[in-house]
């Protein structure tokens, strides 16, 4: 993952929720008893066959599970609809090429664009083009550093996720004294790292039985996971619990405890992916909830370029346009709730 801002507009209620949902239904700011039916462009968007629609998808290289469930869940949701036709790229960490890749979509004349961003700073000015060539923009993920680069942001919450994740583990080790805690971060490099961290931080002030005594920065890999925690086994002898930006070098992590014989702590993953899923259902190690940051915002990108494209608003809001911005809420998996979040899980 890479960098971008963290935005919190309206909260989708919880991750897994399919955006089809929010996408359904019509509404009508007209008074019931007026008899008078709203104009077709007023109706929110449903999952009725509407106005052709072509959608251009950018993201970057699927080099990461949770970049790879992007694509799935973009693909999978436009294949959905009957009215949608999907032009997908190659995804391509290159920016240079990214936006070459969006150029010729803009030159195909695509009804809506939808882009996440290797980098959003980098890539500002091709959404800038798009959108002064009238093609809307869905911005996914990772921000471009103007709202005029795009008619739409729709993403996940960083800070959020270490806020939940801190007031799980809060509430765990709330009758412990003296409880320490320890985190494996992501690339320290990534705004996105720091917003989670920071987001841990402000939870634990609320717990003062609890010390965060050692952090370690990974790199999103299994590799890196299972170094760095290994790393952190060794320095810390003890600890109650642990914090993991993400689930796929938490694969590495899991690993490195396992050869460390250690199983006196309780972990908090995120992202979820299946793995992390299957492991807390098992419920026979340390690792006992993931905090989301859910791949399904895809899916839910290609139902607004939809509506967008077809003139269409938003099921359940009175606004006869979608919002400028969504924010997906970093829900708390752990063994109470496992099974309704399974089928979202990523490999």
């Amino acid at each position: 993952m890479t960098q971008f801002t963290s935005r919190r507009g309206l909260l989708f209620g919880t991750a897994a929720v399919s955006a089809g949902a929010l996408l359904a239904g019509c509404t009508s700011n007209e008074p019931e008893d007026s008899g008078d039916e709203p104009a077709a462009n007023d109706r929110p968007a449903d999952d009725k066959p509407g106005k052709p629609v072509t959608i251009g998808f950018a993201g970057p290289q699927a080099d990461h599970g949770w970049l790879n469930a992007i694509n799935d869940n973009a693909k999978k949701r436009a294949g959905k609809y009957s009215d949608v036709t999907l032009e997908i790229t190659e995804g391509s960490n290159d920016t240079a090429q990214q936006i070459g890749q969006i150029e010729t979509l803009i030159n195909k004349k695509v009804d809506v664009l939808v882009v996440l961003p290797a980098d959003g700073k980098a890539l500002t000015q091709v959404g800038l083009k798009a959108m002064r060539a009238g093609i809307p923009v869905v911005n996914l993920d990772r921000v471009f550093n103007t709202p005029q680069a795009y008619r739409c942001w729709i993403g996940g919450d960083n800070y959020g996720m270490g806020l939940n994740a801190g007031h799980y583990i809060g509430e765990k080790l709330k009758g412990k004294p003296n409880a320490r805690v320890v985190e494996l971060a992501g690339l320290d490099n990534l705004e996105l790292t720091k917003q989670r961290t920071q987001g841990f931080d402000d939870a634990l002030k609320n717990y003062p039985n609890i010390k965060k005594v050692a952090r370690q920065a990974a790199e999103f890999t299994v590799e890196s996971g299972q170094a760095k925690m290994a790393q952190l086994l060794q320095a810390q002898p003890e600890f109650d619990a642990l914090w993991n930006h993400d689930d796929d070098q938490g694969v590495g992590a899991l690993r490195a405890v396992e050869q460390a014989g250690r199983d006196d702590f309780l972990m908090v993953g995120g992202a979820g992916a299946l793995s992390a899923f299957q492991a807390i259902k098992r419920d026979d190690g340390v690792l006992k909830a993931t905090v989301l940051y859910p791949p399904t915002m895809a899916a839910s990108a290609i139902d607004l370029a939809r509506a967008l494209g077809q003139g269409k608003g938003v099921g359940g809001l009175a606004e006869y346009e979608i919002p400028a911005s969504l924010t997906l809420y970093s829900a708390v998996v752990d063994k109470t709730n496992i099974d309704q979040y399974m089928s979202t899980g990523f490999k």
